[in-house]
């Protein structure tokens, strides 16, 4: 049945919809489970979700038209280098910018040739490399932060022991490696940049 030539109905609604709900759920693993349990920045929620979701359906439909790869990959450029003129993306929000949008693709243009296994297999080896590179990132990821410390005569070269001691006591971080900097003799407090694991 058909209403101005186009169908009502066709048997590709099904497919559409497994693979949306098979989208969705690696989306919800990248976004929700790695991206937010690392950066907790809701922000980049509404984004990354609703960027993959409407490319997914981008694709899904434009696959209709039989395009070649050269389209596809050049629709994929066109969304990668997607900026936001009011906030920059950091490189890694970039990086899960290219990640939700190659997971959409790739879930949204994938034809007969391709089985399901396949495609959770691509699906999944993305999410654990996600994964496991964050796990690593986050035990080697070395933050610093800038104090002023007012116990003056620990800066003293054969006081750093005990400066480092007191600094990781009241920080209560693992410290790798400080670096003393200004000095006010007069206020008795010196600016100290601490380099910590969390």
């Amino acid at each position: 049945m058909e209403l101005l030539g186009i169908p009502l109905f066709d048997n590709d609604f099904y497919k559409m919809i497994v693979r949306f709900l098979l989208n969705f759920f690696f989306l919800t693993a990248v976004v929700k489970y790695i991206y937010y349990k690392r950066s907790e920045k809701k922000e980049y929620l509404f984004t990354f979700y609703l960027i993959g979701i409407v490319v997914f359906f981008l694709c899904f439909t434009l696959k209709k038209y039989e395009l070649d790869l050269g389209m596809a990959l050049g629709l994929f450029a066109i969304f990668g280098i997607l900026r936001y003129r009011t906030l920059p993306l950091e490189v890694r929000e970039m990086t899960y910018l290219f990640v939700v949008i190659g997971i959409a693709v790739m879930n949204g243009l994938s034809n007969k040739k391709m089985s399901y296994a396949e495609i959770i297999a691509a699906n999944s080896i993305i999410v654990l490399a996600l994964y496991f590179l964050e796990l690593y990132w986050l035990k080697t990821e070395v933050f610093s932060k800038e104090v002023l410390y007012e116990t003056i005569e620990n800066i003293k070269p054969e006081n750093h022991k005990k400066l480092k001691d007191d600094l990781e006591n009241r920080l209560g971080v693992t410290i790798i490696r400080f670096e003393i900097g200004n000095v006010n003799f007069l206020r008795d407090v010196a600016k100290i940049t601490v380099h910590y694991k969390n």
